[in-house]
């Protein structure tokens, strides 16, 4: 531990010193710079603050025999549109997923999931009234979240709801704002 101190120290006072420009002794000048790989960013979403967490996830149950059904819609001034045959999708609660929850809740959409995370996500389609149903999922707690495709083909705002699963009932959500 103290060596890895050490270490950082080191590199601490090293990062404020100015490098001199080399003396002319008749060889080339090799510049190294650290390149880090960025994930572009997407247009429209904010970048990820909270690391997905290996051991959060891998602590999760894979599997169960809770149900969860439902519908998902939304309540326009004109009247109630049906999310017809729209992806429903069931993410765990951990900080990473309730990072985007919160986001989305905000109007704001997080750069796309590390695919470890989207192994844990159910997905289902609604039918033609925006009816879904989910079965074998793992007991725990969830974020069931969808939207609804506008009549000018516009996607309405994401629905999110949180529920509770498990092992052997079925949990109802109307998935509406």
């Amino acid at each position: 531990m103290r060596q890895r101190l050490a270490i950082i120290a080191v590199a601490a006072i090293l990062a404020g010193c100015q490098m001199l420009p080399p003396m002319d002794t008749g060889t080339r000048r090799i510049e190294i710079r650290e390149v880090t790989p960025e994930t572009p960013q997407e247009p429209g979403r904010v970048p990820r603050r909270v690391a997905f967490s290996e051991a959060e996830y891998h602590a999760l149950p894979t599997q169960g025999t809770a149900r969860l059904s439902g519908q998902l819609f939304y309540e326009a001034p004109s009247g109630r549109i049906y999310g017809r045959h729209e992806t429903v999708a069931i993410a765990p609660v951990t900080a990473y997923s309730a990072e985007a929850a919160e986001q989305a809740l905000a109007g704001r959409a997080v750069e796309r999931a590390d695919p470890r995370a989207q192994a844990y996500t159910h997905r289902v389609r609604t039918d033609g009234e925006g009816r879904f149903e989910a079965s074998q999922l793992p007991p725990g707690d969830f974020y069931v979240s969808g939207s609804v495709t506008l009549p000018d083909g516009r996607r309405g705002p994401l629905i999110l709801h949180q529920v509770r699963l498990r092992n052997g009932q079925t949990t109802r959500v109307n998935l509406r704002r």
